[in-house]
């Protein structure tokens, strides 16, 4: 149970209420073109503009380094929050001074100030105490709804809770609920579905999931490093050199644990290679054999390397029909299922159909979650890529629990806190 006091736990009516929030989210031409984590703050700002707050919203967008730059300004998101929120939303051209005062006093109870961009001060990621003090003056509460940055030590997540009183959104509870329940009680049989480019930077999380799932598999490009370490020629795939060490040490972890218990290591046996990840470039499949580090029933035996290999010129784009296929074939054994990173280079367009041609080994992940074939088993889903190809596919709204943090998310599953968290008062 959510340990940290929320805002049903704290009078609010007619208060002034900084909310921090997550509208990192990607601009095309000054336009908003996912707006999944503005919705999933809608919650939170209903609940405190019924009680007739003035809302005052601070968000970072992007990466302006501490500069002005007009690319990453929040402005655009003003428009989009005011349809879905069907009340008032001001822009104020900073979060702190007099351009947020002046702004101010033309919101009335139960309208919005959505504040620029936090990030165009320096202060904010150094987690400056007088900025955080700056942009704690014009507010009575501080509410923290924005799960995606709590992982991170800056003035809005951290150093602001020491000047006013601070509790949870909405949304923030719901995140750290759902995730540690999983992570602490999950209903087994539990698998762990894996993508992504560097192992380093889901190391712990992998090393937890072969401590606690019963089955994990594992795509995408830190697939490419494991099959690396593992004996598989890989071509000019995309790989990390550097994580060669990491990966002979899961791979030793996961025989390890399969030889105390019933557990199985997935690495993928066939890939889909081209000499290009353009979506007009000739593939293959390619299939280098059994390389799970955990053999189960029925599982096909290594076919000799030299039968099928990846060319010099080539890169694995995709797993295979059969890893896909093996992958939906183990969801039909779980009750629950976590999934962090595609396992292609889904971002690629198709010319011909609503998915690129590197992404139907995650069309079948995603057909093995949503029970496609049978069972369908709690979905717990990681932020990042993930989420923006299930957007992309209009399926948001099929899944159990969609995370709105990337790296907040990988955090908690890993079992660290989160400093955003721990700052809020207890219950």
């Amino acid at each position: 149970m959510f340990a940290k006091k929320t805002i049903n736990d704290i009078a609010v009516s007619g208060k002034s209420v900084l909310v921090r929030v997550d509208y990192n989210v990607p601009l095309s031409e000054g336009k908003v073109i996912d707006s999944y984590r503005i919705k999933q703050s809608i919650p939170t700002l209903e609940y405190l503009l019924k009680q007739k707050s003035k809302l005052i919203l601070i968000s970072h967008l992007g990466r302006p380094d501490g500069q002005v730059k007009p690319e990453f300004s929040l402005a655009p998101i003003a428009q989009v929050l005011q349809r879905m929120l069907r009340t008032k939303v001001h822009f104020a051209p900073d979060c702190i001074g007099k351009p947020v005062t002046r702004t101010l006093a033309a919101v009335k109870p139960g309208e919005v100030l959505l504040c620029e961009n936090l990030r165009f001060h320096p202060e904010e990621e150094k987690n400056d105490a007088n900025f955080a003090k700056a942009l704690a003056a014009p507010a009575d509460i501080f509410v923290q709804d924005g799960f995606g940055v709590v992982h991170r030590a800056h003035a809005s997540t951290v150093a602001v809770t020491k000047y006013l009183p601070s509790v949870a959104g909405l949304l923030l509870e719901r995140e750290v609920d759902t995730i540690t329940n999983v992570m602490v009680n999950p209903s087994h049989p539990l698998m762990a579905i894996i993508g992504g480019a560097k192992i380093a930077d889901k190391l712990d999380l992998i090393k937890r999931f072969i401590e606690l799932a019963d089955i994990v598999a594992i795509g995408g490009a830190m697939g490419n490093t494991l099959l690396s370490a593992n004996g598989v020629f890989i071509g000019k795939s995309l790989s990390d050199k550097d994580d060669l060490p990491l990966a002979k040490d899961i791979i030793r972890l996961a025989r390890h644990e399969a030889k105390k218990r019933s557990f199985v290591f997935v690495l993928p046996r066939d890939g889909v290679v081209a000499s290009s990840p353009n979506p007009t470039t000739k593939t293959r499949i390619v299939d280098w054999g059994s390389h799970a580090v955990a053999e189960i029933e029925n599982y096909p035996r290594r076919v000799p390397l030299s039968s099928a290999t990846v060319g010099n010129h080539e890169m694995i784009l995709d797993i295979g029909p059969f890893s896909g296929s093996f992958i939906a074939g183990c969801l039909q054994l779980v009750n629950t299922v976590v999934w962090n990173g595609t396992m292609g280079v889904t971002e690629i367009p198709s010319l011909i159909s609503s998915t690129g041609p590197f992404a139907h080994g995650t069309e079948l992940v995603v057909d093995g979650i949503l029970g496609q074939f049978g069972n369908r088993p709690f979905s717990l889903i990681g932020g990042g890529d993930t989420v923006g190809y299930i957007e992309s596919q209009g399926l948001i709204d099929q899944f159990n629990h969609v995370s709105t943090g990337g790296g907040a998310s990988l955090e908690l599953m890993a079992g660290r806190k989160l400093p955003g968290v721990e700052v809020l008062e207890d219950k």
